[in-house]
């Protein structure tokens, strides 16, 4: 029998706890894509590596997705996180006001992710900015889109990358440009915080 995997820690949502909306919207969007596809649990579980239990939980909203685990699965999917995440909030208008911008928060691994220019129709490239807490350690298996073009600035702090088994440590002001095509890891070395800016092109 094959034993079943999970990807990183989660965070349950505890019960006494409002649930988030934005958990709610991402577990019914997940739901539709694999009725979609046709898939049963037991298929994607098969197919991303994720539990089925941990994959109904977040269907269901019970339990508030990792960041992994979201990348894991839009891998199957054929999408970036950015635009499974663009697909659970209104269609963004041509000027993305501030306040308006999705926030979404990985609690299990201390990263925050604001979509300053999410996915939209006809373009290629969106403008993410990411924050990680001084010891945060953030590990992608797989792109989401092999060969996806990523360029990372880093604002404040200082980060830690590594891509094709190469580590590269960035300092305010730096610039990594690469194209994606296997496991990555981004760690915040610390003693502060890191705030940077991702940019996604689609290949």
């Amino acid at each position: 029998m094959r034993s079943e995997k999970t990807v990183a820690p989660i965070k349950p949502i505890d019960p006494m706890d409002p649930i988030d909306p934005m958990d709610l919207r991402l577990g019914a969007r997940l739901a539709e894509l694999r009725a979609q596809h046709g898939w049963s649990l037991g298929e994607l579980a098969e197919r991303s590596g994720v539990s089925r239990s941990t994959l109904s939980r977040a269907e269901r909203a019970e339990i508030s997705p990792t960041a992994s685990l979201l990348n894991r699965l839009c891998g199957v999917y054929g999408r970036t996180m950015s635009q499974l995440l663009s697909e659970v909030e209104a269609e963004p208008a041509l000027l993305v006001r501030a306040a308006e911008q999705p926030v979404w928060e990985d609690r299990a691994s201390g990263f925050v992710r604001r979509s300053v220019s999410p996915p939209h129709t006809g373009l290629r490239g969106e403008l993410v900015e990411g924050r990680l807490r001084a010891g945060a350690d953030l590990a992608y298996d797989r792109p989401p889109v092999p060969g996806l073009e990523q360029h990372i600035w880093v604002l404040e702090g200082a980060l830690d990358v590594t891509a094709q088994d190469t580590e590269h440590r960035l300092d305010a002001g730096d610039c990594l440009r690469l194209r994606v095509w296997g496991p990555t890891r981004f760690r915040c070395p610390g003693p502060d915080a890191v705030r940077y800016v991702l940019a996604v092109v689609l290949p």
